[in-house]
């Protein structure tokens, strides 16, 4: 009996560590990885805290990107797309390869989970024409989805919805509640707050007057899910229209999560700003991916276990930092 217990328990740790893993695309010099946390805690309740609606309730498990897309990652996988004849030739602002990409539109950003989905022999997760048009599945499809026009159920890459996005920002699984900011806590994050300052909670003008993100690696402390910069640094393309019906291919989109020359304020959960064309391309708006499904059934069941002590190290750690 107890050997059986120990080879459960070393099963479990193999399947929750396979859902922490980062996830490989491209070949050769073009191959790049895409690290993933997993977000836990299916069926959490919605945020109705200080919001006209209520967001962030997810009834499935998934993974979010644990940091903010890269150049490095978008230049590869340009490049790859080339050699196997059908170029992705989405351009971004030229910072270095471990800046998060910016100046890239919706499209380009819906167009770039595509190739995720399609290099690894999944279905693409937006539809576009033979134009390049984006477009809505429509119910012949394979994968429709009559909730979500936008998204193919079938594919496995995606860019995040907005409760995707904000459970992984502000949901806390160990203590149940949400916070008002990605660094787990109701008290405004220490922001760069003078120029060259290097110890800070979030990459956001705290009277430091920043010329530009850091690198994605580099924004400060996580969410309680364990992702990085979701506040500040840079802006961040979600799947879903602003006015939250996903009915119409060319509505405004939204972003969330502030950038590096934001206030405060435009971290806060309550903030969903203001709404962007789908072309729009901005130096302060890049992307994160989620992945669907996970990959091992097991995982479903454990994973609300999995990373447990971590996040109550966490927490205690922010609760005493605040003291």
């Amino acid at each position: 009996m107890q050997r059986g217990l120990v080879w459960l328990f070393v099963l479990i740790l193999s399947s929750a560590t396979s859902l922490a893993h980062a996830d490989t695309f491209g070949s050769g010099v073009n191959s790049f990885e895409i690290e993933f946390v997993p977000i836990g805690h299916p069926g959490n309740p919605p945020d109705t805290t200080d919001r006209p609606v209520t967001d962030g309730a997810v009834s499935y498990i998934y993974r979010i990107g644990k940091y903010e897309i890269s150049e490095q990652m978008i230049d590869k996988a340009n490049a790859e797309s080339a050699t196997a004849g059908n170029p992705l030739t989405i351009t971004h602002d030229g910072r270095g390869a471990n800046f998060p990409s910016t100046s890239i539109s919706w499209f380009e950003a819906a167009r770039f989970v595509n190739w995720l989905n399609i290099s690894t022999n999944n279905p693409p997760a937006y539809k576009f024409d033979d134009m390049g048009d984006f477009q809505l599945w429509d119910p012949n499809d394979p994968g429709y989805d009559p909730a979500n026009l936008y998204r193919n159920k079938l594919a496995r890459y995606f860019l995040p919805t907005l409760s995707e996005w904000h459970k992984a920002a502000y949901y806390d699984p160990v203590a149940e509640v949400y916070y008002d900011y990605p660094s787990g806590s109701d008290s405004v994050p220490d922001g760069i707050s003078f120029p060259g300052d290097t110890v800070f909670d979030a990459v956001f003008d705290d009277g430091g007057n920043n010329l530009g993100p850091n690198e994605i690696t580099n924004v400060g402390i996580t969410s309680p899910f364990g992702t990085f910069g979701q506040g500040g640094n840079v802006r961040e393309w979600l799947e879903i229209a602003f006015d939250r019906e996903n009915t119409m291919p060319d509505k405004q989109r939204m972003m969330r999560g502030g950038a590096w020359g934001s206030i405060h304020t435009l971290l806060l959960a309550a903030n969903d700003g203001i709404g962007w064309a789908p072309s729009f391309e901005g130096n302060f708006v890049g992307l994160r991916v989620v992945a669907i499904p996970e990959p091992c059934p097991l995982s479903l069941v454990v994973i609300g276990l999995f990373g447990l002590p971590r996040r109550i190290e966490q927490r205690d750690y922010r609760r005493a930092k605040r003291v």
